[in-house]
This record gives structure tokens, C-alpha cells and sequence, in this order.
């Protein structure tokens, strides 16, 4: 068989190429599915973001396939496709985005099977998960037609399709936090009415005139978001659901969108001298009206709250320097101030909730960012301390991860959820950078004081930290208390605090002193103390000798073995094996934290397994005859599946692994994401100077596994020993270590495209094959990622990845090349 399509140099106008068009497609779905996850967060839980991602490349890939079963779309001219997918993609993500934000209901009710509410709870999550998928499938038929219809330039389309998400996954925090994630989805509909006005002026005016007008009315629908639908919230955010879905004259006093968090502010239960800071639709904090002056601190009463033990340790001396590590609306930070710190370095990530503590709410809390005693920070907290060179009295963690211990607890909204803060190699980071008599307070709110899972966790996670800098005795190291007077809720508020040389018999007698002086507070642990149940876990696990801790993790209910960076799912409480056996029993919402993640990421496992079955792969039964022609399909299913397998587990830990060096989640998520988007793009434009696509790939893989071995060990070296270098240079420096892989990478899907268009008699179908199986495996290894994450650690998923391209590999040896006529 000849060869019926040949390599051609990228060259000529990207406009007469439309190299354009599949640039501003690409550029408006990374904007749409980005802002989708934040708007998901706010409706329903942090780990539902998870399907967003899936349902993405669920739709591109149904996209994909309407182009190889479509004999419609097959007889239109591609301008024509171009056009009508443009319009159809605009109009379908303003439709769609008013059905997510209407639909409401209680998730956590899912779990209750039979009930009412679990079974509308599925359906609408059902119904949500579709709208949103086809939101997608527009831009799918628009890069999928044109790689079908122009094989010959795949690799320069292929590189402008990374490139336009490239550049939106580098802007969308900064359009996100301008003007809302809402506004943001209108602009990517905008977007993608301008790319349907390009078109048609190669069509003729009345095109143009329909164009014009769906274009126009994006844009105002982005400048005027107020115009859309309210987003109404998930009827268990009982804090702010009343709020936002309209049931109540109130009005918040503030609200904003921010690349973690949306923020909302109202008054504290109607106090006038209290706000409370919403943090996706949950209490987060409080922020206390305060004049300025220190005199008046002692009006608070700090005292006979849970927040004064952590200051009161060495009792009679200036607090000296303190380091909070979740200040949000400075409350820890006012305490602080009371029992006479110094210098307080308040490190806040979310940058919103920093700038209404800088701006509108200023005078509200006595201007408390410029007072003179206190830095008030926007950042990570473990980078801040890491970068650090002094040492500290006291590193205090309120429950930074959730802003509250209380809204954590209740909420279970991070069960999924990394966190850097909580790992032993934090812990180890923190002690290191204690004064001699220093102390690290952790505090956390727990919903079932039986197992106490967060404090547990913390515990073991800190004895662990001991162990790492030689501590023999932990148990003369960690302290920790129980208090129920954390109103309005009756959720207990537990204190850990741990420090690097043992406690003194003055410090532990001022740790009782101040469980005593809180109402309803308890002793949980401290060496030689009587603990109000001696046989709490806590207690239990702290006098268990060295050689009996790991028979301790294995016999306990749950999983609190201490977590690292290489693993830090710090909620994963529950072992999969366990989740998977209690699947089909209903679950109580009254423990929000007991494997509701779990389940939920099985579930989409599951789900889109079975969704990308049906909607990618099924539909080729239309065209079973024109499939069964298609050469070496198995092969082809093994490469192109391993292939995108292998990108998602590179690209996932990857982010995960560059957390901790980037110092901020958003950078973490942008700049890797962006860097491999457009190394990738660069090395599927560089493909095309491949003239023998056979050998290219066992040399790419060779380069591949000499820099997963860099990425495996010299990148934690890399990392650790520049953390404390300025984020302009940890950025480059990223950029730099992630280009080459990227580039590798890239290469395999154009070249496998080329070669398969070259093999048949159907390339537009193969090609719509190769897409889809790639696409499949995408939104498979999207969740599968995160749960062997969990159960295997970040490291051993890049491996993972290694694998698979080694795989797709062998698939790629044994490919039987197509004979010449």
C-alpha cells in the first residue's frame, strides 16, 4: 500500500492553515474546564473537581468520534464544521453553565441508598456531569476534524493545540481571580464566537451577521456576569446555602472569586462585632472588630478559649516571635499579640482573603496587616517557614488547610485533598526551626472523638518527625488536649503541641494550667498526666514501644500511618480495600470524613470508565465495517492507550511533586501545567522533521527514562536545596527541568497519528480511533492517578507513567509496516 499522506514542513500562514482556529479551541477549554473546578468546589465539595477534569477529555473525545460516525459532518466543508462547532461551542457553554448553576441539592445524601434524596442525588449528578461534558464536545469536533482532514500538518496543529492551552492554563488564575470563574466561562464562549466570526469570513455575511450577534452577546454576558443565573450551593453548606440560593433578604457584605478559594462575608450569627469569612460556601473564620489599640485586646478574653493554650506554654515570658501558618482573618494573630509577641509573620495562601484583611475590612480589624508587630503575609506557609532564617517561639497551625478546625471537621471537603503542611517532612522543617524552648501547635477539629482521625494522624506524623531527628523518647514531646467550648459548634477543637527537646515540668504544669482555665477542655495526653480517658487512641499509641507502632497501624480501624511528601493525603483515612467491601452499604452523613472521598473517587473511576466506553468507543459499532478495515488496531489500542495513560501520570505528579518548590498551589498548577503544554506542543512541531517515525520512538523512549530517573531523584535534591531562592528563579528553574521531558512526550502522538493516517485506506477514521482510545485512557488515568497516588505515593505513579510509554512502546515495535502496492 502506498503512502497517502507525506511529511510536509510547517510553513505558509497560520490563518490560511487554520492553525488558529484549533489554537483559540484548545485556549477556550482549558479556560472552561479550569473555572469549572472552582466553580464545583463552591457548589459542592473540593473532591468533585476530580470529575471535571474527566468529563473534559470525556468531551473532546466524543467530539472525536461524531467526526468518525458522522456522515453528515463528513459531507460538509471543513470551514462549514468550523463555523457551526464555533457557534454551537459558544452558545452550549452559556446554555450549559446556567443548568449547573440552578441545579442544587444535598450530595452528602447520596450515600443513604433507597432515600429520596440519593436517588435525585445521582440523577443530578448525573444530569450535571453530561451538560457539563457536552460542553466540551464543540472543540472536540473542531480539532479532531481538522487532524482528520489535514494529517499532513498534525504536528503543527497538534503544537497549536497545546500551545492555546498552554497560554490559557498560564493566564486562567489571573482571569479567574479579575472577574469570577463565572465571567471566565463567558469569555472562553467569547472565545470561541470570535473563532466562529474568523470563519466566517471565508463564508459569506449572513454567517458573519449570526457570528456578530452571538459574539456580542458573550461578551456582555462575561463584562455583566450579574445578568447569568446565581450559583446556588449544595444544601448541606447549611452555613451560607440560605445565603446564596436566595432564601434569605440578607446580602453578603463581600464576595470574590480567588484562584483557591471564592470568598464570602457576612456577619457573624447577626454580631455586629463579628464577621464570618465563608470559604467555598463554608465558615472558614472569623474576624473580630478590634480598635487598634493593644489595651483593649484583653476584652476578648482569649483566655477561656482553646486558641490561648498554644501561647501560654512558657508562662511569665514574652511570647517573642510567633509564626502562623493560616492567619485568614487574624484571629491567632490577635491572640498572639495579647500574650506579647513581638513579631507576628501571619502567612495567608488565599490571596482574597489578604486582600479584604487589606482593603475593605481594614479599619474593621484595627488595621491589623500594618501594624508594627505584625507581617502580614500572602503565601505558603511551609515555604515561608523553609526560606526562613530565623527561629521561631512558636509555629502555630490552626487548621490552615480548611481555615477552621470546624469547618474541616464538619465539611470533610479535603478528604482528598494534598497537604504539604501536614507531612513528617514539614514537621521535621518546623522543629528545626524552633527556639530551644520553642513549640509547634497544631489544631484540629474532630468529628468522632472515638478514633480521633486528624489528631491521630498528627500524632503519629509528628512522633515521626522525632524519630527522622533522633528522638528517642517522644513521648516527653508531644502534649496534646481536647476542648467542647468551640461555639456554635459542639465539634471538639483538639490541641497538639510538640517541641524539638523535651517539655520541662514547668511547661507541662502551664499546659495544665491552661486546659484547666478553658471550660470543658481535657487533658487527651502528656507524659505523667492523668488523661481524662486513659484509653483514648491518642494516649494508647504514645506509650506503644518503637517495635509495636507498625503492628499499631496495621490493627487500627483506620488508616493514620504518618504521611510524607511522597504521599501526603494527609484525610485518606480510610483503606481502599475497606471502601471497596462496605461499597454497597449505605453511609451515614453524620461522619462526613469516613471514606465519602474514597467512595466518591471510586465512583468516578467507575463512572467514567463506563461513560468513555460508551460515548468513545461504542459509537466505532456505527462504522463496524470501515473498523474492521483499519490495520493493526489492537497494537494502535495498546500505544495510543499507553500513551495517555502515561502523559496524565507524568502530569499529575509532576504537580504534586513541584508543590512544595513553587511555594503556592496555584503556581504549582500553572506554571508545570504550562510548561509541559507548551514544551509538549514544541516537540509535536518538532516531529515533523522525523522522517522515520518507527525509530523515533525507542530513542524517545531512552530520553524519557533517563529524565524520569532525574525526576525521581535529582528533582527532590534540585528542589530541596533551591527552596529558598526567589519564586522569578524556582519558576525558571522549573521550566528548565520540565522542557526536556515535555518535548519527549509530545513527539509520541503526532508521530503515531502520521504514521497510522499512512496505514490505511481511512485516515480520518483511524485518526478519529487513535484520538479517541488516547482519550479514553485520559479520562480513566485522571482518577486512576489519584488513587494509586494514595495507595502507592506520588513517586511510584511516575514510575507508573514509565511504564506505560515503555509499553506503548513494545505496541509501537510490533506494528507491522503497511506494504507497498
Amino acid at each position: 500500500m502506498k503512502s497517502k499522506v507525506e511529511s510536509s514542513s510547517f510553513t505558509g500562514s497560520w490563518l490560511g492553515s487554520r492553525h488558529i482556529e484549533i489554537l483559540l479551541a484548545s485556549f477556550s477549554v482549558l479556560l472552561v474546564e479550569i473555572s469549572y473546578t472552582r466553580i464545583i468546589s463552591f457548589k459542592f465539595f473540593y473532591y468533585y473537581v476530580y470529575l471535571i477534569i474527566g468529563l473534559a477529555l470525556l468531551g473532546l473525545g466524543v467530539g472525536a468520534v461524531l467526526v468518525a460516525i458522522s456522515s453528515r459532518l463528513r459531507s460538509l466543508s471543513t470551514d462549514l464544521v468550523l463555523f457551526w462547532s464555533f457557534l454551537f461551542g459558544a452558545a452550549a457553554t452559556v446554555a450549559f453553565y446556567s443548568v449547573v448553576a440552578v441545579v442544587h441539592f444535598n450530595t452528602l445524601s447520596i450515600w443513604v441508598y433507597g432515600s429520596k434524596g440519593s436517588n435525585i442525588g445521582i440523577l443530578l449528578i448525573v444530569l450535571i456531569s453530561i451538560v457539563v461534558m457536552l460542553s466540551f464536545v464543540a472543540p472536540g469536533v473542531i480539532i479532531a476534524t481538522l487532524f482528520g482532514r489535514e494529517p499532513e500538518r498534525i504536528s503543527g496543529l497538534y503544537f497549536a493545540d497545546l500551545l492555546g492551552a498552554g497560554i490559557a492554563s498560564a493566564v486562567v488564575v489571573y482571569l479567574i481571580s479579575l472577574m469570577g470563574a463565572p465571567a471566565v466561562i463567558m469569555l472562553a464562549a467569547a472565545v470561541m464566537a470570535a473563532g466562529g466570526l474568523m470563519v466566517s469570513v471565508r463564508l459569506g455575511k449572513p454567517t458573519k451577521i449570526i457570528a456578530a450577534v452571538v459574539l456580542a452577546a458573550t461578551i456582555l454576558l462575561a463584562s455583566a456576569p450579574g445578568l447569568l443565573p446565581r450559583l446556588q450551593l449544595d444544601n448541606s453548606k447549611t452555613g451560607l446555602t440560605a445565603l446564596i440560593n436566595g432564601k434569605t433578604p440578607n446580602v453578603s457584605l463581600y464576595s470574590d472569586w480567588g484562584p483557591i478559594l471564592r470568598v464570602d462575608v457576612n456577619h457573624f450569627l447577626g454580631l455586629p462585632d463579628k464577621l464570618a469569612l465563608y470559604h467555598d460556601g463554608l465558615q472558614g473564620a472569623v474576624m473580630l472588630k478590634w480598635d487598634g489599640k493593644q489595651s483593649s485586646l484583653k476584652n476578648f478574653d482569649f483566655g477561656s478559649q482553646a486558641l490561648s493554650i498554644p501561647t501560654t506554654l512558657n508562662a511569665g515570658t514574652p511570647l517573642g516571635k510567633v509564626t502562623i501558618v493560616g492567619a485568614a482573618g487574624g484571629h491567632e494573630t490577635l491572640v498572639s499579640l495579647a500574650y506579647g509577641s513581638h513579631q507576628v509573620n501571619a502567612v495567608e495562601l488565599n490571596p482574597v482573603t489578604a486582600k479584604l484583611m487589606r482593603g475593605k475590612f481594614a479599619a474593621f480589624n484595627g488595621h491589623l496587616t500594618t501594624n508594627k508587630r505584625v507581617n502580614y503575609t500572602t503565601g505558603d506557609g511551609r515555604s515561608f517557614i523553609a526560606r526562613s532564617k530565623q527561629n521561631f517561639n512558636l509555629i502555630w497551625y490552626p487548621a490552615p488547610d480548611s481555615y477552621a478546625a470546624t469547618n474541616g471537621a464538619l465539611s470533610s471537603a479535603y478528604v482528598l485533598s494534598e497537604s504539604y503542611l501536614f507531612t513528617s517532612n514539614a514537621v521535621v522543617t518546623n522543629l528545626e526551626h524552633l527556639t530551644q524552648s520553642g513549640v509547634f501547635a497544631q489544631q484540629f477539629g474532630e468529628v468522632d472523638t472515638e478514633f480521633y482521625l486528624r489528631t491521630l494522624r498528627m500524632v503519629t506524623t509528628d512522633r515521626e518527625a522525632l524519630r527522622q531527628l533522633g528522638v528517642t523518647d517522644p513521648q516527653r514531646h508531644i502534649m496534646v488536649s481536647a476542648s467542647w467550648n468551640n461555639f456554635p459548634s459542639n465539634v471538639p477543637q483538639t490541641t497538639i503541641l510538640t517541641s524539638r527537646s523535651p517539655f520541662t515540668a514547668a511547661q507541662v504544669q502551664n499546659f495544665i494550667k491552661a486546659c484547666k482555665r478553658v471550660p470543658k477542655t481535657v487533658v487527651i495526653y502528656a507524659k505523667g498526666v492523668p488523661a481524662a480517658n486513659p484509653a483514648n487512641p491518642i494516649a494508647t499509641f504514645m506509650e506503644t514501644p518503637k517495635a509495636q507502632v507498625p503492628n499499631f497501624y496495621s490493627s487500627y480501624p483506620y488508616n493514620v500511618t504518618p504521611t510524607s511528601d511522597n504521599s501526603p493525603f494527609f484525610y485518606h483515612f480510610a483503606r481502599f480495600g475497606k471502601v471497596l467491601g462496605n461499597y454497597a452499604h449505605s453511609l451515614s452523613s453524620d461522619n462526613r470524613e469516613n471514606a465519602i472521598g474514597e467512595r466518591i473517587l471510586i465512583l468516578l473511576l467507575l463512572v467514567s470508565t463506563l461513560i468513555a466506553s460508551i460515548f468513545l468507543l461504542l459509537p466505532f459499532f456505527a462504522i463496524r465495517k470501515t473498523w474492521k478495515k483499519l490495520p493493526n488496531k489492537g497494537r494502535s489500542l495498546v500505544f495510543f492507550s499507553g500513551v495517555g495513560l502515561g502523559f496524565i501520570f507524568f502530569e499529575v505528579t509532576l504537580i504534586q511533586l513541584l508543590n512544595l518548590f513553587l511555594g503556592y498551589p496555584t503556581y504549582s498548577l500553572t506554571v508545570t501545567l504550562m510548561t509541559l503544554l507548551l514544551s509538549t506542543g514544541l516537540g509535536a512541531l518538532l516531529s515533523q522533521r522525523v522522517t522515520h517515525g518507527r525509530g523515533a520512538i525507542p530513542k524517545l523512549l531512552g530520553a524519557i527514562s533517563v529524565l524520569t530517573i532525574f525526576n525521581l531523584f535529582g528533582l527532590p535534591a534540585v528542589t530541596n536545596a533551591l527552596l529558598d531562592q526567589h519564586l522569578a528563579l524556582r519558576i525558571f528553574i522549573t521550566m528548565a527541568m520540565l522542557t526536556p521531558l515535555g518535548l519527549c512526550l509530545g513527539m509520541f502522538m503526532p508521530i503515531g497519528l502520521k504514521e497510522i493516517a499512512n496505514e490505511s485506506d481511512f485516515p480520518r477514521e483511524y485518526v478519529a480511533w487513535g484520538w479517541a482510545v488516547n482519550g479514553f485512557a485520559s479520562v480513566v488515568g485522571s482518577a486512576l492517578a489519584i488513587i494509586l497516588s494514595m495507595i502507592f505515593g506520588f513517586k511510584m505513579v511516575l514510575l507508573f507513567g514509565f511504564v506505560c510509554y515503555v509499553i506503548a512502546t513494545l505496541a509501537w515495535q510490533g506494528l507491522k509496516k503497511p506494504k507497498a502496492e
